[in-house]
């Protein structure tokens, strides 16, 4: 019994667990903080989709992120698993690993990695495009392009458009066009003073 100025207090079975506590309301102000089985899930599956996502990162990509040694393993080998289930045993246990890191750190850099991706894949196709449209355009597509890049050698790339298109005719493999991209790449870069 409690006697005057004594709080009184409660036995409750919660989780597997007895919790002794000073007052009822602390009891449910416990339970009410506690997170149901099913928000852990959605956080557990949300951990296993970033997971998921990291391993799409290249090796260097991954060296960046603040990993243990354990995760970093486990994003580089799941290449190797191609079969569905395993697969998707490989993610659960990497989501598992997941839930040791920091993740807002992981999150974070991984944005930043994921957006400098992004605008490299664009500036790569933006490439691919200036190199179909010269070999499917005339001067008119060769004057354009030294428009936006005024330190093309017009005589080397014209040369590269008339090697590819012989290419093409004689149903050889590409090289001449491979040429072609590696030397506007090289333009933009330089544009961009990445050399």
């Amino acid at each position: 019994m409690s006697g005057p100025g004594q709080s009184l207090r409660s036995c409750c079975y919660h989780g597997g667990v007895y919790l002794w506590t000073t007052t009822m309301s602390e009891f449910h102000q416990d339970f009410s903080e506690e997170k149901s089985k099913s928000q852990v899930k959605r956080e557990l599956h949300a951990l296993q989709e970033l997971g998921e996502r990291l391993t799409t990162l290249r090796p260097e990509q991954l060296d960046r992120l603040p990993l243990t040694d354990a995760l970093h393993r486990a994003l580089l080998d799941a290449s190797k698993h191609t079969a569905h289930i395993a697969r998707k045993r490989h993610l659960q246990y990497i989501g598992k690993l997941m839930r040791d890191q920091d993740v807002d750190a992981i999150l974070a850099l991984f944005e930043q990695l994921d957006a400098s991706s992004r605008q490299y894949n664009e500036r790569f196709h933006a490439l691919e495009r200036w190199r179909d449209r010269l070999l499917a355009g005339g001067d008119d597509a060769l004057e354009a392009f030294v428009g936006d890049y005024p330190d093309t050698d017009r005589q080397h790339l014209r040369g590269l458009i008339r090697q590819a298109r012989h290419e093409t005719e004689q149903n050889k493999p590409p090289a001449a066009s491979r040429k072609i991209f590696k030397y506007i790449r090289d333009l933009d870069e330089s544009k961009r003073g990445l050399r």
